[in-house]
């Protein structure tokens, strides 16, 4: 903390401003990144949802016309 404190310190001001508005950038990411996280929790747990569990399927594999198959590919 004290190295960047001394190197902030040296900076001109149009300089500091960028620094500002990029830490303010991290910070809004990590926010973000928390909220989705949480979010995604509360969805997890919730009991809103259950009702697709106890639905029947519509549909099964033998109703399918064509199968699609992931292709790996080596991309140099």
């Amino acid at each position: 903390m004290e190295k960047t404190m001394n190197a902030l310190s040296k900076l001109p001001d149009k300089k500091l401003k960028e620094v500002s508005d990029f830490a303010e950038f991290l910070n809004n990411k990590t926010e973000d990144r928390k909220l989705t996280e949480e979010i995604q929790l509360i969805g997890a747990v919730s009991k809103s949802f259950r009702f697709l569990e106890e639905d029947e399927d519509l549909y099964s594999v033998s109703d399918l016309k064509e199968r699609y198959k992931l292709k790996r590919e080596i991309l140099f």
